[in-house]
């Protein structure tokens, strides 16, 4: 396989579940700045998608490749370690400790129980805090315990706790779920500015949504791309219509 400038370059991507192609030589690309969503019916595959970038699923053929390393097979840690985050559609925040905990944990030395233990907290961590925190809106509830943020506040928590690891590929599974309309733009934006320098990708039902925030919409349906492009194009693409606005 040829070299790539892409972020992420996944390459007649096929898997199967008892005979059934989940994801059937998918091929798609993400480029650095970018926030992509990934759009389609339910049991087009989108989850099953980011499963297998994440390596939580194995490829039963085809590549992986993010900024140019073959990822397939690799185990999940590696990949995580390579710079890829994914947060997944339930929080799994430390309902028990603070905000500034919660992101201090989750800074690469600290990770691991024992880490966790050991973990001093330096001023490089202290710093790293401040500026996630910021980044995410939660510099004025660092001591709260995360357990009393709203239900959108934990969302971005965790959306925290993965930035604390600099990924260079972020994954998020419908983030806006049971948000309030004014965390569901404060989320947009948020989505907006973490994307700067990195490329995210997004799995969203709601259209609204995607067509504030998407650079670009990938419309998956079995496990296929049917269609790729503006919120605009997309909406216009007859395919779509008829996979999508016909139900």
């Amino acid at each position: 396989m040829s070299n790539t400038d892409f972020m992420l370059a996944v390459e007649d991507l096929s898997v199967s579940f008892d005979g059934f192609k989940a994801i059937d030589n998918l091929t798609l690309y993400v480029d650095r700045d970018e926030l992509r969503v990934i759009i389609g019916p339910n049991g087009a595959g989108k989850t099953t998608l980011l499963d297998l970038v994440c390596g939580k699923t194995r490829a039963s053929g085809g590549s992986i490749k993010f900024v140019n390393r073959e990822m397939t097979g690799l185990p999940e840690y590696e990949i995580v370690r390579a710079g890829v985050g994914r947060k997944f559609q339930t929080p799994s925040i430390y309902e028990n400790l603070s905000v500034f905990q919660n992101l201090a944990v989750s800074f690469p030395r600290g990770r691991g129980v024992f880490g966790a233990l050991a973990f001093r907290t330096t001023d490089e961590v202290r710093q790293r805090v401040t500026d996630v925190a910021t980044e995410i809106g939660l510099a004025d509830t660092l001591e709260r315990e995360a357990a009393q943020l709203s239900h959108g506040q934990k969302q971005w928590l965790e959306i925290g706790m993965l930035l604390m690891q600099e990924p260079q590929l972020l994954m998020l599974d419908e983030p806006i779920a049971g948000m309030s309309v004014r965390e569901r733009e404060l989320t947009a934006e948020l989505l907006k500015r973490i994307s700067k320098g990195r490329a995210v990708i997004v799995i969203e039902h709601d259209m609204d949504f995607v067509q504030q925030i998407a650079d670009k919409v990938t419309v998956m349906h079995q496990g296929k791309i049917l269609a790729e492009g503006s919120m605009a194009q997309v909406q216009k693409d007859p395919r779509v219509i008829d996979v999508y606005l016909g139900h």
